[in-house]
């Protein structure tokens, strides 16, 4: 049987298109042959500019249904993700947290999150010991126990959707976190506490993370030990934490460049 410990996600030559808005246009081709391996209690981060494809890559492994995979392979653990459901893909351990969090009005917090642990769990956590869990989560993400009962980031600060979203990471307890730019729009101490609850639910759940970011200000919180550089649909360039400092010097410009030589 598959242990916590060696769950792989193996991403092989992802060629992926996004319908647009104009019926009678092609849809779009954003990613070009990505290759990538995420493996249990391993942090990835993928970095690149605007438009470089790298929330498309996440919406891929989640399966919107405007990402339309076109050639190539998704696989966790050798079962074949793209044959998955939505559904199907979040039981089998993938989640997803989105850069922007949609509202769900007149559904609570509360019953959101304990019918997603149903669904993922496959059987109802005994309620007083899912009262006990969540109160938990909550109190180290610093989310006011009151936000149980408001509908789903309704209202919400922009900080305040990304801390449910780990507050999801910390009950769903998922082999595969995919965390798209989770960074964004947060304040100093929000990014703290967020960063914090990545930290605490790969010690705890020796999952695996692919974070996607723009800004290396969240490694300074959550250390990858990859890094790769996405330009163009594709990896174009992977290292360790030097690779994100170098980005940090200097930015994607040797990449962009060699990319447009290249094309």
């Amino acid at each position: 049987m598959t242990t916590a410990e060696n769950w792989v996600l193996e991403i092989k030559d992802l060629h992926v298109n996004v319908a647009t808005t104009d019926e009678n246009a092609e849809p779009i081709n954003i990613l070009k042959g990505v290759n990538l391996t995420v493996r249990s209690g391993e942090t990835h981060a993928i970095m690149g500019p605007n438009g470089s494809g790298k929330s498309t890559l996440s919406y891929a492994i989640a399966g919107h249904p405007k990402y339309v995979v076109t050639s190539g392979s998704i696989t966790l653990n050798g079962e074949n993700v793209l044959e998955m459901s939505v559904d199907e893909r979040a039981r089998a351990g993938l989640f997803l947290a989105m850069q922007y969090p949609v509202e769900v009005p007149g559904v609570s917090m509360s019953n959101f999150l304990r019918t997603a642990a149903t669904a993922v769990r496959g059987e109802a956590p005994k309620l007083r010991h899912w009262v006990k869990e969540a109160k938990e989560a909550m109190v180290e993400l610093e989310i006011d126990p009151t936000f149980a009962e408001r509908s789903v980031n309704e209202g919400f600060s922009g900080g305040e959707k990304k801390r449910h979203e780990i507050l999801q990471l910390s009950l769903l307890k998922p082999k595969i976190a995919i965390l798209d730019e989770t960074d964004s729009g947060l304040d100093v101490d929000a990014l703290r506490i967020v960063s914090e609850g990545v930290n605490r639910y790969q010690e705890r759940e020796h999952g695996g993370v692919l974070l996607i970011t723009h800004y290396t200000r969240i490694l300074r919180y959550i250390k990858p030990q990859f890094v790769h550089v996405f330009v163009g649909g594709q990896v174009v360039e992977s290292g360790g934490p030097e690779l994100a400092d170098e980005l940090e010097a200097n930015g994607y410009i040797r990449f962009t460049q060699a990319a447009a030589a290249g094309a």
